[in-house]
């Protein structure tokens, strides 16, 4: 009899024990920025943003979800594919094909209007990653460009990290060279820039896998 209410008892624990919550599921949606170009595996902004999380605590699976050569349209064309999955949370950072090529800012505003959208209809948290856009698109390009994300960001209500390569960024503002952040093709980081892109934007994502899990809750 008593073997078998210890029995019974270990059910009833076992019966209101709360589940073990799985990871959540980041998805970085991006270009060869994100998907990690040039790289050897475990270098690229994935592997090392994720590495960075758990190191901070986090229970995160991020999902590398960039392709090289991709447009705003590319990312918005692939937005079923990349939800076919279940998706927690998801880093939008588009936009750097879009300025090589001189498209026009309006239609890179629609397509990125498009995928936060979605995203928005689904009830998915996002960040929105950025880019400046150079000088020699002339100012009413650079302003467009610029504005886009700033706007999208206040009609969807998610926040902005306005410079997807700030740590690079900061160093050519001040008169530095950041050629030792960049692979040969100078349009790449390399790994050493990565790692500081991670370190100034993974506070920012940490705080969207923060808000994803207060979600599941």
């Amino acid at each position: 009899m008593r073997a078998a209410l210890l029995g019974l008892t270990g059910l009833c624990v076992l019966s209101v024990a709360p589940a073990m919550a799985d990871p959540v599921r980041l998805v970085a949606l991006g270009d060869s920025l994100t998907q990690g170009y040039g790289l050897p595996e475990g270098e690229g902004f994935v592997p090392v943003l994720q590495e960075w999380l758990r190191a901070q605590g986090a229970d995160v699976t991020v999902i590398n979800a960039g392709v090289s050569g991709d447009t705003t349209a590319g990312g918005l064309a692939r937005m079923d594919w990349t939800l076919a999955e279940p998706v927690d949370a998801m880093i939008v950072a588009l936009g750097g094909n879009d300025l090589l090529r001189g498209l026009n800012p309006s239609t890179s505003r629609d397509n990125l209007d498009g995928i936060l959208a979605r995203l928005d209809q689904e009830g998915i948290p996002a960040l929105l990653v950025g880019l400046p856009a150079p000088g020699n698109y002339g100012p009413e390009f650079k302003t467009a460009f610029e504005a886009m994300y700033v706007d999208l960001a206040e009609k969807y209500d998610v926040p902005l990290y306005p410079d997807f390569l700030r740590p690079l960024s900061e160093k050519a503002e001040a008169g530095m060279s950041f050629r030792d952040l960049m692979q040969d093709d100078n349009i790449h980081p390399n790994a050493q820039g990565v790692a500081l892109i991670v370190a100034a934007l993974g506070p920012d994502v940490l705080r969207l896998v923060q808000s994803a899990t207060s979600a599941e809750n």
